[in-house]
């Protein structure tokens, strides 16, 4: 069996035990998957946490305390080397139950929520080094009539798992087809650096993105459908807003496998806020990074699907908007 493989049967028996969310079965598997000294990054307000252990204790035992019958859903599973010639498995999904506490301070709903989840694992030796993820946070605001900031522009639903249900890519890996859409996914993001020299018509969006392909973000921003939807309701308002926005190769980290292509960074951009500003926030030149965990399903030589998540709290948190802080306010004086 190959080593992508490997490391996803390896990281299988941790993954059901979130789905079958028992806490001392969950965190038995996290400290047995985890390498000891693992790097552990999670989305604002989590950052960078203490290895398995702080994973456990400070995201997932609040997480749980929250939706006491917590379950993690897979709609996306892959694996593959970057170019740097790590290795990594991807996953994107939901986590999913009844919302019966509040969580973060935000006001529980006492009905099913979701909140989507992409989380990274570099894997050495069977066991992970180094975890980067984001969760939606918003997404768990805004279910709960509790987000505080602009509204999105994009449509905000239950982001759904890939159109061909093939997410969960099995194995033996088809390396020929995963080297082709590593390479589309590649040429693509080149693509889009045109913007600086030539603009849009630079960017070649045709040329990449299937017509009906859909373009799926975070909450905060939502989702739009087609190249028309994508420009209309993330892309004009992105580039307005952040103009010399900038990728940094050298921090990010693309693999792909079969159909499906997965990117983590942390950060994997940086920019400023002028322009138009950007998402209601004033342009005043204030200087960002962004992290961006992307998935992407390619069909017949196109980007048919893109899953997108972007920590909207930090992007906030670096411009001294305190997300949380407001929607405290806003929601200090909820009867329950």
């Amino acid at each position: 069996m190959d080593i992508h493989s490997q490391n996803k049967d390896a990281l299988a028996p941790m993954f059901d035990a979130l789905y079958d969310y028992e806490p001392d079965h969950v965190h038995k598997l996290l400290n047995r998957s985890f390498h000891p000294d693992a790097l552990v990054q999670l989305a604002y307000p989590f950052e960078t946490l203490g290895g398995a252990e702080g994973l456990y204790s400070e995201a997932y035992v609040p997480l749980h305390r929250a939706i006491p019958d917590l379950e993690r859903r897979t709609t996306i599973c892959i694996a593959g080397a970057t170019e740097h010639g790590d290795n990594w498995v991807g996953c994107c999904g939901y986590y999913t139950g009844s919302f019966a506490h509040s969580w973060l301070d935000i006001p529980p709903t006492g009905h099913q929520v979701s909140m989507r989840f992409h989380e990274f694992f570099r894997v050495v030796d069977g066991r992970v080094a180094e975890f980067q993820a984001l969760w939606d946070i918003p997404e768990v605001m805004m279910q709960a009539s509790a987000w505080p900031m602009a509204p999105s522009l994009g449509r905000e639903w239950l982001v759904p798992a890939p159109a061909t249900q093939d997410g969960l890519v099995p194995s033996p890996r088809n390396s020929q087809r995963s080297d082709a859409s590593m390479q589309l996914v590649g040429d693509m993001c080149e693509s889009l650096g045109n913007y600086a020299t030539t603009g849009v018509e630079g960017m070649q969006l045709e040329r990449y993105w299937h017509e009906r392909c859909s373009w799926y973000g975070p909450a905060g921003i939502g989702t739009g459908r087609g190249i028309a939807g994508f420009r209309n309701w993330h892309q004009i308002p992105f580039l307005n807003g952040l103009p010399d926005r900038v990728g940094d190769a050298s921090k990010g980290h693309l693999f792909a496998d079969g159909d499906y292509v997965g990117f983590t960074a942390w950060p994997g951009m940086h920019m400023s806020v002028s322009g138009d500003g950007w998402m209601g926030i004033a342009p005043a030149g204030q200087k960002i990074t962004m992290r961006s965990l992307d998935f992407w399903r390619c069909e017949n030589g196109m980007i048919r699907e893109n899953w997108v998540m972007v920590d909207l709290l930090d992007v906030y948190h670096q411009l001294n908007v305190d997300v949380l802080a407001r929607m405290r306010e806003f929601n200090k004086a909820r009867v329950f």
